[in-house]
């Protein structure tokens, strides 16, 4: 059997394109990587036009498509593994799956959330051999749709990126970190902490544009100023995006394995993931509980400790690395 890889993802330091490449590397494998931005133009008006007008294609996509094809008749690898809302149509998986390929999609994102739902690809996930959804809640919507194989693979952390790394001097100290964007249910969310006078640190996009979280926004930061920011923070907000429909989040599996204290919010996954109440993480559902047990974790300082390498325990020696997420997909039989 071929065992060379065509991975078609996004190669950002961040991205989990790029981490399942590194993870591909470390294994030794064969391996061609496509960079999805090649589906865009680079004009940020002809993108708008093509993402409200062409249902939310990349303007380019009909040349990427066109590019995929040609290393698959030219480097003929045994499997394409493409990263979430990857371009490419029903037609080209047909066209894919015909020279012999095995098809699998990470699926990162819930198609069905109005926010990024396009017909086009609903259209081409059943031309996968096999779908990997991080979140229990599509598997039945992709078995409606005909996906062959729907499995359920949560996210993960990258051991290069994702290591616990001490405080600089000069990091300013947190009560709470909270890094990722500023969905409208996060804003919520982190306003009441903002209000209530606990010392919040915001990591990611659009969090300026809101004039409540304004003062706590640091804008994005690389992993090596990520891991800093965890360490100086004292507790770290684990929310998982509900327009997604998620059960867990990148974030928890990467704060853990940095060393940081998670109080996340309680999903059935949580719950298998790190245990009881209090065994490595603490659980909230609201505001109210959220901002109790927020407080308590400031004012327990070992207890705080405890839990913090506890969760890291979990997650270091529980197989949550990109590296076995790739080795399930790799290894799944049709």
């Amino acid at each position: 059997m071929n065992r060379s890889l065509l991975l078609v993802g996004h190669p950002g330091p961040e991205q989990i394109g790029a981490f399942l490449r590194r993870a591909v590397e470390d294994r030794g494998g064969e391996l061609l990587f496509l960079d999805v931005r090649r589906a865009a133009s680079g004009s940020v008006w002809r993108e708008r036009f093509s993402w409200r007008l062409r249902d939310r294609r990349p303007s380019r996509m009909g040349a990427f498509e066109r590019e995929v094809l040609a290393a698959c008749r030219s480097r003929g690898p045994g499997r394409l593994l493409a990263v979430g809302t990857a371009p490419l149509s029903r037609e080209t998986l047909v066209q894919i799956g015909r020279l012999g390929i095995r098809r699998i999609n990470y699926l990162t994102d819930d198609p069905w959330n109005p926010a990024h739902r396009s017909r086009w690809f609903l259209r081409a996930l059943p031309g996968y051999d096999a779908v990997f959804s991080t979140r229990e809640a599509n598997l039945d919507d992709l078995r409606r749709i005909g996906v062959p194989r729907a499995n359920h693979l949560p996210f993960a952390y990258a051991p290069e990126i994702h290591f616990p790394e001490p405080a600089v001097g000069s990091e300013p100290e947190a009560d709470l970190l909270f890094y990722g964007g500023a969905d409208p249910d996060r804003l919520k969310t982190i306003r009441p902490l903002i209000r209530s006078g606990f010392r919040v640190r915001l990591v990611g996009g659009y969090w300026e544009r809101d004039a409540v979280c304004r003062p706590c926004a640091v804008g994005e930061m690389d992993g090596a100023g990520l891991r800093r920011a965890v360490a100086a923070a004292r507790v770290v907000l684990g929310l998982v995006r509900r327009a997604n429909r998620d059960d867990n989040s990148m974030r928890t599996f990467e704060v853990p394995a940095m060393g940081g204290c998670m109080l996340t919010e309680a999903t059935a996954f949580h719950r298998t993931l790190f245990g009881p109440e209090g065994e490595a993480v603490l659980y909230f559902q609201g505001e109210a509980e959220m901002v109790r047990k927020l407080r308590w974790l400031l004012d327990h300082d070992a207890d705080r400790r405890r839990l913090m390498a506890a969760a890291r325990r979990r997650i270091t020696e529980g197989k949550h690395t990109y590296g076995d997420r790739l080795r399930v997909m790799l290894e799944e039989r049709v």
